[in-house]
């Protein structure tokens, strides 16, 4: 049977072969669904998939298709291999982007789905080198998905002193979880010690002091969303040069869509630094449409008030 506990996504990096492999032991995907999913961009997959599987257990990251389709950015081809849990056979999905794609029966023994990029060959332009690099997938799971809530794990190598030779050093690989799972935010307030929030505000947003305040709200009704904001004790190195922006990062459901939301704070907050971690706004929203989005709006208000009433006190 499937446990819950057992879910993981594994990468694994083949150099040789300018492969990157995503794989999960989830519950997989039939040829038909291979076909929804990612056969059509334009057609939302994931409304229709949510409306079928009412499990509030299951996470609808993104809607299928559009963020998918991003993979080609760095891909000259894209498998995707699925076994559907109680199912016996398995598919793959086949593409090389704009020319269409097949699907074909294919050899798997464990359900799930294992997503495989043949990464593009470097050109004067674009080093492509760097998605095969294990330090820099790392940083980018830990920028874009270090709350995903399963582990997603990756075999690199670090350099450890020699026991048998003194003074020289021998390399050894690990398995190594590269994402935090639980955001900070998403904690009871009376299970984070003080430390934590400032540590977690100087890892984050690169300061060396402490914040004065820190404020950490969950708004629930017509804009539903967690916020984690702080004070800073003094101003940024950066704040009177024109290369200062303001904003909050923004989360969709704990995975980063913007680092620097600037419709988040009025401009006499500028100097605020933090987050906000949506349940309502979609996932592939573009920066054009953030900037009308009527949530974000809703949320900017709220903010605004807090802070106010903050300082205030």
């Amino acid at each position: 049977g499937l446990n819950k506990d057992d879910f993981e996504i594994k990468l694994d990096i083949d150099k040789i072969n300018r492969c990157l492999k995503i794989t999960d032991n989830g519950i997989g995907m039939t040829a038909e669904e291979l076909e929804n999913n990612l056969g059509v961009i334009a057609k939302s997959g994931s409304q229709k998939f949510k409306a079928e599987n009412s499990d509030e257990n299951i996470d609808i990251i993104g809607q299928f298709g559009v963020g998918f389709y991003s993979a080609f950015m760095v891909s000259k081809k894209v498998t995707v291999l699925s076994k559907s849990f109680g199912t016996s056979e398995a598919n793959c999905w086949e593409s090389s982007g704009a020319e269409g794609y097949t699907v074909y029966s294919a050899e798997k023994e464990t359900a799930g789905t294992e997503i495989t990029l043949y990464i593009s060959d470097n050109t004067d332009e674009v080093n492509y080198d760097e998605f095969l690099d294990a330090y820099r997938i790392s940083a980018l799971i830990k920028k874009y998905s270090n709350y995903i809530r399963y582990p997603i794990k990756l075999e690199m190598e670090t350099t450890v002193p020699d026991e048998e030779n003194e003074g020289s050093y021998k390399k050894v690989s690990e398995i190594r979880t590269l994402n935090s799972m639980l955001p900070l935010w998403k904690k009871q307030k009376s299970e984070i010690t003080e430390e934590e929030y400032n540590t977690f505000y100087k890892d984050v947003f690169y300061d060396y002091e402490a914040p004065l305040r820190v404020i950490h709200s969950k708004t629930e009704g017509n804009a539903t969303f967690n916020a984690l904001l702080y004070i800073p004790s003094h101003i940024p190195f950066d704040y009177y040069s024109k290369n200062f922006e303001k904003g909050l990062q923004l989360y969709s459901k704990g995975v980063l869509i913007s680092d620097k939301c600037s419709e988040l704070l009025p401009e006499h907050f500028n100097f605020i630094r933090g987050l906000v971690d949506s349940e309502d706004i979609s996932l592939n929203i573009s920066r054009e449409m953030l900037q009308h989005d009527h949530q974000l709006k809703l949320i900017a208000r709220t903010i605004e008030k807090k802070i106010k009433s903050e300082l205030l006190k």
